[in-house]
């Protein structure tokens, strides 16, 4: 059976919660007050994924090394390896991403798959807006994708 462990901290952007399999980081979100208790875990992954999420919240640290296993279709698997591609402070837009995966009509299924992402910030999903610009869909509310985007930009 899996080892599953569960780390929660508190952020800028409120809780997240980090989970992991001893391997790798499994799953990340935030978390609304009363959602999670604050759990502590002895996972040198989680450990490590929270202190590079602090560097990031700190303004020092653009790239996340921290190993993540994902399940999901192959073509969503897709998607998030080219979420995980645009750079630091950069955006793109949904069909973008169709393009570079080689179907430009498959905007809608891209966006399907950025709204089932795993691993929030370590699989920036934040970085993918309108086609006009416009900050649009993010499991975690507007406020923190501004936030991200934001904070990246500065």
């Amino acid at each position: 059976m899996e080892k599953k462990s569960t780390l929660v901290f508190e952020s800028p952007l409120g809780l997240i919660e980090i989970t992991g399999n001893g391997r790798a980081v499994t799953a990340m979100r935030f978390c609304e007050a009363g959602e999670a208790e604050r759990k502590d875990s002895d996972d040198p992954v989680l450990l490590e994924c929270q202190k590079q999420l602090q560097e990031y919240f700190q303004g020092n640290r653009k790239a996340f090394d921290i190993p993540v296993e994902l399940k999901g279709t192959e073509f969503q698997k897709k998607v998030w390896e080219a979420l995980k591609a645009i750079p630091y402070g950069k955006s793109t837009c949904y069909e973008e991403i169709a393009k570079s995966l080689g179907n430009v009509k498959a905007c809608r299924a891209v966006g399907a798959a950025i709204g089932r992402n795993p691993v929030c910030i370590l699989v920036p999903c934040h970085r993918v807006s309108g086609k006009d610009g416009s900050l649009t869909g993010f499991a975690w509310g507007l406020e923190r994708k501004k936030w991200l985007v934001n904070h990246e930009k500065h």
